[in-house]
């Protein structure tokens, strides 16, 4: 099992879009509790999974870049994971299983490139509200059995997306350092460019780092216009990106009942700016409302 991270070179690497929202909105996928590692569970919805990392793949071999398969786990932890039906083995086997197919698209693409795999962690709550704060060490211990089993399969890293906390992603951070296995944390922020416990970028940022450091760091699940004046030149921890289409805020897009995918070329322009301000910024993908046509803007593709 490979431990070395290429991305961390100043060559781009591309990763996926709005995997949940671009399932519901615009393949017609349903669901449930905005789960998709559910989707292993059977032919039709693994071949769902598949055909969406595939396109993602195709246009970074285009664009003759890198590329990270984030495993699709995002809600593969224990409390949502219950309200589904799975007990403790079950949601080990399905976090497997997610790595495995990502092994199977990787060896399948047969890039030129290096294509890495990241085991996804996602916020013990609502990605848009830390409703439920934990300390570092509860969040270490609630989050250990996810990357356990990410542990047992062909992961090259972990990735904590929509930390809403401080606290939180140093969980996911020392879970992963217990497990033997790299760590990345990305942030959601909220419109006034803070996460939604209201600290800072940077202030989250040296709590981890503190204590726990990843690989690097991330934004996702905001729009750049929320964030952009807090991405300070100088922010070298800060490497990867992925935004959403809209430039509603999170409680907006909460109570939204149709999809606003925003404008592909209009992102790819916002992250050409955040770029040449931060050049360190060579890890990009989308978060809630992009699809494959951003992924191919921010790419400088046309689809």
């Amino acid at each position: 099992m490979s431990r070395q991270l290429p991305q961390l070179s100043q060559e781009l690497f591309l990763t996926d879009s709005g995997l949940e929202t671009d399932l519901i909105f615009n393949k017609g996928v349903d669901l449930p509790e905005f789960a998709a590692f559910p989707l292993l569970s059977d032919t039709k919805g693994r071949r769902a999974l598949g055909d969406y990392y595939r396109e993602h793949i195709a246009v970074a071999k285009n664009a003759d870049a890198g590329f990270v398969l984030e495993a699709p786990t995002w809600r593969a932890n224990p409390d949502w994971a219950a309200r589904l039906g799975y007990d403790a083995a079950s949601l080990a086997a399905a976090n497997r299983d997610a790595v495995a197919l990502m092994v199977e698209l990787r060896d399948e693409a047969d890039s030129g490139k290096p294509m890495v795999i990241s085991g996804c962690v996602g916020p013990r709550g609502d990605g848009y509200q830390p409703d439920d704060v934990m300390t570092a060490d509860d969040a270490a211990k609630y989050h250990q059995a996810q990357v356990d089993a990410f542990a047992e399969a062909e992961v090259d890293l972990v990735t904590a997306l929509t930390m809403t906390t401080p606290a939180e992603a140093l969980g996911v951070a020392r879970a992963a350092k217990r497990a033997g296995l790299p760590s990345v944390v990305s942030f959601t922020l909220e419109t006034d460019g803070n996460l939604p416990d209201g600290t800072t970028l940077a202030d989250a940022i040296a709590s981890v780092d503190a204590d726990t450091p990843p690989a690097y760091y991330m934004v996702n699940c905001a729009h750049p216009s929320h964030f952009a004046d807090r991405l300070i030149p100088g922010m070298q921890r800060l490497r990867g990106l992925r935004a959403n289409a809209s430039r509603r805020s999170h409680a907006e897009l909460d109570e939204a009942t149709e999809l606003d995918d925003g404008d592909p070329v209009e992102l790819a322009d916002d992250y050409a700016r955040l770029r040449a301000a931060l050049p360190q910024l060579t890890i990009l993908g989308g978060c809630c409302g992009t699809d494959v046509r951003h992924v191919a803007a921010i790419a400088g593709l046309s689809t």
